[in-house]
């Protein structure tokens, strides 16, 4: 009788996963992809089989989520503290670009995928930018030591992870252009870590403030 126990069993919670699945189908029929249903579904309060119908459905993208990084710059903002749209292409307008062309994130990078050349004046003098930057996606292993290293903020991790393509020779290798993001972007994406990182700004500026 012990032969083919186990299999039953493991029937058994499968089929009473998938009768879950079905009964959770009925009930939010006709908003099968309400996000804040599929929130509740993704979550531990989700019952049946989980599985993601994509590209109709996409999980919940957690915080720490790492992906292809990106260069952050702080957006020009209008009198009223918003942030001025650029006409030409229809971004955020740069006011000051975080990346002082360091090259620390280059040394770090395990598969060498980053690239960057710095700026110089018409004397020839090197300044605090990029005057060239590149990343290799293909090559990009996502770990993220770039983001953790980098002394400025300059540089953090994406949750962008759609960037199939039918060609990855040109298109796959992003320029300084294509990596630019303004910093409400990754105040978006990353609420905790930009908090942090401005209370941490703010007691250095108090801290310099209390020493003058």
């Amino acid at each position: 009788m012990a032969y083919g126990l186990g299999l039953v069993k493991g029937l058994k919670y499968t089929f009473t996963r998938a009768m879950k699945t079905v009964a959770g189908d009925f009930k939010h029929l006709g908003r099968r992809y309400d996000e804040t249903l599929l929130r509740e579904r993704q979550s531990v309060r989700g019952t049946g089989i989980f599985t993601v119908q994509y590209p109709e459905e996409k999980p919940a993208i957690p915080e720490n989520f790492r992906f292809v990084p990106f260069l952050v710059y702080e957006p020009k903002l209008d009198a009223n503290g918003k942030p001025v749209i650029d006409a030409q292409t229809g971004k955020e307008a740069i006011n000051l670009e975080r990346c002082t062309a360091c090259g620390i994130c280059s040394k770090v990078c395990p598969p060498q995928c980053i690239w960057i050349v710095r700026a110089t004046t018409p004397e020839g003098k090197p300044k605090p930018k990029p005057a060239e930057f590149y990343i290799d996606i293909d090559v990009c292993m996502n770990c993220g030591f770039c983001a953790e290293f980098c002394p400025f903020d300059a540089i953090k991790m994406d949750h962008d992870y759609e960037l199939a393509n039918y060609e990855r020779h040109i298109s796959h290798i992003f320029d300084l252009k294509t990596l630019m993001k303004p910093a409400t972007y990754h105040a978006r994406i990353h609420p905790l870590d930009f908090k942090r990182e401005e209370d941490d700004r703010k007691a250095k500026e108090a801290a310099k403030a209390a020493k003058k």
